[in-house]
């Protein structure tokens, strides 16, 4: 049956359960219990376990309610689900990480290290937004059992990437300055921002499924696109003002540090030598 076009604020959050979701949250719900209860308190404070739990709250409303309901009738909605999974769920789980307490050791420090480099990071995100965005893909994404739950999985890995470079909260296996941090948070966040703007100039509306479709809310498919794409510029703001901020500190640091003198700048890399490890 073909839910309500006008629905309400508590229609929209009405309990519909996702096993495979619903699994996966409470299997990293339990090992972060484990590892705070285990670990010393001042190592693992309270204010960590309460960000990292709301990350969880907030995953849940995206993805265990009627939300997912009404991914046909509104791509802006859609859009804003995408966009809490990968912008805003995984910097709060990053945070609620006890930075410097958890110390990955043999193969998974070489994969994470791998992984958290921001070239990786970099080139993994880029494909995940541009390739999921691509008419024929994102159509997909809409009528596809198998894409309709693996696009929404896809944000939320590359946000995490994308938020562990910039956070950093595995010192022992990322060995970036802000400098690095800066530059690759401005760099990831242009795929995104580049979607977000061909959504809101394009004349016609670019996916199928939205092709005269019934719209949530008395919307238009050209409005909803539109609106999309200020979903998506908008949920890039807080990265890339984080990398502006990163790059201020490091061009400080900079100047401080008596590397620009006479127009002459040391490397990069003798810049992150001496930079603090935190």
């Amino acid at each position: 049956m073909t839910p309500t076009l006008s629905p309400t604020v508590w229609e929209l959050l009405v309990p519909r359960p996702d096993a495979l979701w619903l699994v996966g949250m409470l299997a990293v719900a339990g090992w972060y219990v484990l590892g705070f209860v285990h670990a010393p308190r001042r190592r693992w404070p309270l204010w960590r376990a309460a960000l990292f739990g709301l990350a969880l709250l907030v995953a849940l409303l995206v993805t265990q309610t009627a939300v997912t309901a009404f991914t046909l009738n509104s791509m802006s909605l859609y859009m804003s689900r995408l966009m809490v999974l990968a912008e805003l769920v995984p910097p709060l789980a990053i945070l609620g990480l006890p930075a410097g307490y958890l110390t990955p050791r043999a193969w998974a420090a070489k994969a994470l290290s791998w992984l958290l480099d921001p070239w990786v990071a970099l080139a993994l995100w880029s494909v995940i937004i541009i390739f999921w965005n691509i008419p024929v893909s994102f159509s997909a994404s809409l009528v596809s059992n198998t894409a309709s739950g693996l696009l929404p999985l896809l944000y939320v890995f590359g946000g995490l990437l994308s938020w562990a470079v910039v956070l950093r909260p595995l010192p022992s296996v990322q060995g970036r300055g802000y400098g690095n941090r800066g530059w690759f948070g401005l760099l990831s966040a242009l795929p995104m921002m580049s979607v977000g703007a061909v959504w809101l100039y394009s004349p016609r509306v670019l996916y199928a499924p939205y092709v005269g479709a019934l719209c949530l809310w008395n919307t238009t498919p050209l409005q909803n696109q539109v609106q999309s794409g200020w979903v998506m510029m908008i949920a890039g703001l807080p990265g890339m003002a984080l990398a502006i901020a990163q790059l201020m500190l490091w061009l400080i640091a900079l100047a401080d540090s008596g590397t620009v003198d006479g127009g002459t700048v040391n490397s990069g890399r003798e810049l992150e030598a001496e930079e603090p490890r935190r």
